[in-house]
């Protein structure tokens, strides 16, 4: 793991407060919108949540990638920029990379989900998934899904109001977007697991990470069998 210290002195130069990127490239990719209702309870979310690690061969639709992106860091409140899982200060630390491999609707590539537009845009061309495999300690699910969700935290933004304990609220953060994604997942019939053992430096080389982005969850999506 960096050091607080470091991953701040890293992360002022080149990440803005408001989950700014400098890794950004291509064109914009708008998404469908989220959908707000549905037909199965919180509570009967609840109770079936497990983590899944060996998921069907069918591809993620691009609703189905935007709704899990929505869930983890998506906005709810458009003036103040509120989003679906709790910030602390609404510093908004979380970055989310998706590695899609397979869609009818994306290229292989890596995308980054930009919260206020509730677009992707693509920052690496290719299927990544096989370095993230070999970083992330060859665990097979990250081979077996069609789509990896890959969350980062910057802590100089939460840092800059809360000093010193800013990575313990980042790490916090993460866990609450985290649990959206499996919850979401359940009612969708995608399946996820939160994978926090890898190589720190290796996660970060295989997505090309902005400094002071520190990756915190490898999440594997992919339809129930």
């Amino acid at each position: 793991m960096r050091s607080l210290f470091t991953i701040m002195m890293l992360s002022m130069a080149s990440v803005s407060a408001q989950g700014g990127t400098s890794a950004q490239q291509g064109a914009s990719i708008a998404l469908p919108e989220p959908k707000r209702t549905g037909e199965v309870s919180i509570e009967a979310t609840l109770d079936r949540r497990r983590s899944v690690r060996s998921y069907d061969s069918a591809a993620l639709s691009l609703q189905e990638i935007a709704q899990l992106a929505w869930a983890a860091q998506g906005v709810t409140e458009p003036q103040d920029g509120l989003r679906t899982a709790p910030s602390a200060g609404a510093t908004f630390p979380l970055e989310i990379d998706l590695l899609v491999a397979g869609s009818d609707d994306l290229e292989d590539g890596v995308y980054r989900y930009l919260p206020r537009e509730h677009s992707l845009v693509q920052r690496l061309a290719g299927d990544r998934r096989r370095d993230l495999h070999a970083a992330g300690l060859a665990q097979a699910a990250i081979l077996e899904a069609p789509v990896v969700m890959v969350m980062s935290g910057v802590v100089s933004r939460t840092a800059r109001r809360y000093g010193p304990r800013a990575e313990r609220y980042v790490h916090m953060e993460a866990g609450h977007a985290a649990q959206n994604v499996y919850l979401q997942g359940n009612a969708m019939g995608v399946g996820t697991v939160v994978i926090g053992a890898f190589r720190d430096e290796a996660v970060s080389m295989a997505l090309r990470l902005n400094p002071g982005e520190q990756p915190l969850y490898l999440m594997p999506l992919g339809k129930l069998r």
